[in-house]
């Protein structure tokens, strides 16, 4: 691990009421994929949204490359770029004028967002829908849009909370492989939040979180070598006390899983 981590979470909480969302967590990252492995209600989101300045941290602090996000918000969040889970494109605008907004709000010039939107949906096969309205694309290339706006300024940290939620498996797959490209390709740090096994399984390094906590955080192999366990689910259910989980692990927690995926809990 670098000097200074791109990403350091030193011993961060977040309590809504008596709810403890998020529980002393602590972790560094540098360049690579990171999964941030858990259920839904485990608070992954909660995470992101103290990573993203949304909200203030009850105590603990968050770093980019030693910038504080609690006293120094814009130095940190210049550093970083988001697809959240929810969308957050004007469905009403272009593709290009949803680009072109975003630099402005990140202090671009004209023609350095050009340069760098060209770019970037040229290299995910979008240049033929700069012009189109966001309403008209797929629910897949709708999240390379976003994605092609998180890259707009050049970050040194991409979260991607949930980001393949509502796609088809070939977009999920697709996206999934251009984010480990841009890994390899630009030294960046990725933060993806999933609750789904197999896009965890090609992380260079799992972070387990449930009710809270992290529970821990290697490579999964690693994982399942700690708990003498043949998959990254048997891991999380050993590492997460739910023994009933594991003797079901070729299913999710609720039933049967959508085709192509293998969500921890739905």
């Amino acid at each position: 691990m670098p000097e200074t981590p791109i990403l350091s979470v030193e011993a961060v909480s977040k309590h809504y009421g008596a709810l403890c969302a998020v529980n002393q967590v602590s972790f560094q990252l540098d360049s690579g994929f990171h999964a941030l492995l858990g259920p839904n209600g485990a608070g992954k989101s909660t995470l992101f949204q103290l990573l993203t300045g949304l909200f203030a941290p009850d105590a603990g602090d968050i770093r980019l490359n030693g910038a504080s996000i609690r006293r120094n918000l814009p130095q940190a969040l210049a550093q970083m770029g988001v697809v959240f889970q929810q969308p957050a494109l004007d469905l009403d605008l272009s593709v290009q004028a949803n680009l072109d907004f975003y630099g402005r709000l990140h202090g671009m010039r004209k023609a350095e967002i050009r340069a760098r939107s060209t770019a970037e949906l040229a290299q995910l096969e979008l240049t033929d829908a700069a012009t189109s309205p966001c309403r008209n694309l797929s629910g897949g290339n709708r999240r390379k849009v976003e994605l092609a706006r998180a890259l707009l300024t050049g970050p040194k940290l991409l979260l991607m909370d949930e980001a393949t939620v509502g796609l088809d498996p070939a977009s999920r797959a697709s996206l999934l492989a251009y984010v480990h490209r841009l890994c390899r390709e630009k030294n960046l740090c990725v933060l993806w939040a999933t609750h789904l096994i197999d896009e965890a399984e090609q992380a260079d390094q799992v972070l387990v979180m449930h009710k809270g906590r992290l529970l821990a955080q290697a490579a999964p192999s690693a994982l399942m070598a700690q708990t003498n366990t043949f998959s990254l689910l048997e891991a999380f259910f050993q590492l997460s006390g739910d023994s009933a989980g594991s003797k079901h692990a070729d299913t999710s927690l609720s039933g049967q899983a959508p085709t192509g995926q293998t969500p921890v809990a739905l």
